[in-house]
Order: C-alpha cells, then structure tokens, then sequence
C-alpha cells in the first residue's frame, strides 16, 4: 500500500506543477501580448480595430491552452488511471 501513497503523493505535486506553470505561463502570454497591443494602437490609431480583434483571439487561445491542462489534471485528481496499474501491480 505504500507505492499507492506514493502515486498519490507524486500525482498532488504533479497537478500543483500543471495549473501553477499553466497559469503562470498564460499570464505572462497575455501580459506580454496586451503590452504589445498597446504599443501597436500607439504606434498606429487606425489599426486599433483589427488588431483588437485578433489581440482577444489569441487571448482565448491562450486561456484555451491553460484550461486544457487543468482538464488534464483533474482527469489526473479524479479518474487517475495509475491507480489502477498499482492496484493490480500489488494484487498480481
């Protein structure tokens, strides 16, 4: 039973990596990018339209990214299928 503890305990620390490098990672993105815009509608006024509308595509893309892995990691907390192998592992 302690290589069931240990899969838990390194699973917790691998979900903690995923979302905390995931939001930071997405954070930075679209910290930068909102930047970059801002320079951009300075620069030129008149392209503020058409670069506002892709500035808040890429954005969704990036959140898209982030949320995916925290789908990954709650199929990791929930339904986590390590668990399995070491349960038959131990049984065999």
């Amino acid at each position: 039973m302690e290589a069931l503890a240990n899969v838990q305990a390194f699973t917790a620390v691998a979900i903690g990596i995923i979302v905390g490098l995931g939001a930071l990672g997405a954070a930075l993105g679209i910290g930068i990018m909102g930047s970059k815009f801002l320079e951009a509608a300075a620069r030129q006024p008149e392209l503020v339209p058409m670069l506002q509308g892709r500035m808040f595509l890429l954005a969704g893309l990036i959140d898209a990214a982030f949320l995916i892995g925290v789908g990954v990691a709650m199929m990791f907390a929930f339904a986590n299928p390590l668990l399995a192998a070491v349960k038959a592992a131990a049984g065999a």
